[in-house]
């Protein structure tokens, strides 16, 4: 009989399928599109991307913010057996940064700066003001950018490329203070200050008219406000201009001051209204001695010179018509302009001397009888200190033709010829000008 031999085979061993993972790209700037990548033995993938995120397949795509992300796959194949890989994405946050001053002017040209983290070479960088849209900077090599505003508001600024936002920068805005006074306010009649905030809407303005420390006049409006100037006391009042500005703006204040004269003024009379008028004389530059609340000789030439520039009568005097073309004048303008020199204007009878290319002092003078001061341009060739026969300090321009001073200086042309300045200001233009000095005469 026979014997059958069994033999038992023992079962293999089981084999997890073989997985290898890769990532393309494996790193860069957020936000990064990332490919994942599983490959090996037959089998279904599925895949913990390390940031919260799951997928399946062998292939998938997923956007990585910024941070070290492990993505594990697991391959299982149909004997539920299951291997894993791993591969790691590197993410870089993209940084931008914005610096502006603190404080600018209203409408200024104010420049932004910055800098792209990692740098792009010629990225286009977008500023905005809140959600407004400025303008666009242009980032160099090393991710640097500048750029240049209009100030129109506080902001605040950011700069933006891609999902990239800098922090907010807001700038202090400084707005302009438009104000506006007469310089005299006749006794008994209407005056008024003006104050205009630009922009408007920067803040409240509030006008006060103070004579000493108590307050005469207020207003306090938007962006504008005016306040009647009282004139019932001849005095001198100051206008105390200050705004509460907005958030974003900066506080304006300005300090103005003004009078109340009397309306008409002469040789003789005294007091605050001569020196508000002197004042102002010597600021559009007619020769004064000084400023002393007298109405002396010298203040009846300096007026006598006014009219003559702005083709008044010439009287001397003061009234309302002149307080008002007082206050609306300029210093005039030279007729020619290079070095220091001296000009005569015929038709007027005044005399301009010119430092440093502008009217320094205007002088009441007097000129031929008939016409025959002579029209040109000169130069000084003889000077006498003192008198010279009946020319006080003369300064020749041409044969027997001088500047000097006269007893008698009238409000018309008078003279032999020569060009007749007052006694007291004759020293002065003598000194101030020496031999070679150009002296301009026109009609």
């Amino acid at each position: 009989m026979g014997v059958v031999a069994l033999a038992l085979v023992e079962p293999a061993a089981a084999t997890p399928p073989a997985v290898t993972a890769q990532a393309n790209p494996p790193g860069g700037v957020a936000p990064l599109t990332v490919t994942l990548t599983a490959a090996g033995d037959p089998a279904t993938y599925a895949w913990d991307l390390g940031d919260g995120a799951t997928a399946a397949g062998p292939v998938v795509t997923h956007v990585y913010r910024p941070g070290r992300w492990v993505a594990t796959v697991t391959a299982t194949n149909e004997l539920g057996e299951a291997a894993q890989a791993q591969v790691v994405v590197q993410v870089t946050a993209r940084t931008i940064t914005l610096a502006a001053p603190r404080a600018a002017r209203y409408r200024s040209a104010t420049t932004l700066t910055g800098r792209l983290q990692p740098a792009v070479r010629g990225a286009r960088v977008r500023i905005y003001r809140g959600r407004t849209y400025v303008t666009t900077a242009v980032a160099g090599a090393a991710g640097r950018f500048r750029t240049t505003v209009r100030l129109a508001s506080p902001g605040p600024y950011r700069a933006r490329y891609r999902d990239a936002i800098s922090a907010p920068r807001p700038i202090l805005v400084r707005p302009r203070l438009v104000t506006s006074k007469p310089t005299a306010v006749a006794l008994g009649t209407f005056g008024a200050a003006r104050a205009t905030l630009v922009p408007r809407h920067a803040g409240t303005v509030r006008i006060r008219v103070l004579a000493g420390r108590k307050i005469v006049g207020e207003a306090r409006r938007g962006g504008a406000a005016a306040v009647r100037i009282p004139s019932g006391t001849v005095r001198r009042l100051r206008v105390v201009v200050e705004t509460r500005p907005r958030p974003g703006f900066a506080a304006a204040r300005r300090t103005l001051t003004t009078h109340v004269v009397l309306p008409a003024l002469g040789p003789g009379s005294r007091g605050p209204s001569v020196v508000a008028l002197e004042r102002r004389l010597r600021a559009l530059r007619y020769a004064l001695r000084g400023v002393d609340a007298a109405y002396g000789h010298d203040t009846f030439e300096a007026v006598l010179a006014f009219q003559k520039v702005h083709r008044l009568v010439r009287t001397g005097r003061v009234d309302g018509v002149l307080w008002r073309r007082l206050a609306a004048a300029t210093v005039p303008r030279p007729r020619s302009g290079g070095d220091d020199h001296v000009e005569i204007d015929k038709a007027r009878n005044v005399l301009y001397e010119i430092v440093g290319g502008r009217v320094n002092r205007i002088v009441h003078v007097s000129t031929g009888a008939t016409g025959n001061t002579p029209v040109g341009t000169f130069h000084v060739y003889r000077k006498v200190g003192g008198w010279d026969w009946v020319l006080w300090y003369p300064l020749y321009f041409l044969r027997g033709f001088a500047i000097h001073g006269y007893p008698s200086v009238p409000a018309y042309p008078a003279s032999h010829g020569c060009v007749r300045v007052p006694m007291w200001i004759a020293p002065s233009i003598f000194s101030r000008y020496g031999y070679g000095t150009r002296i301009v005469v026109y009609t």
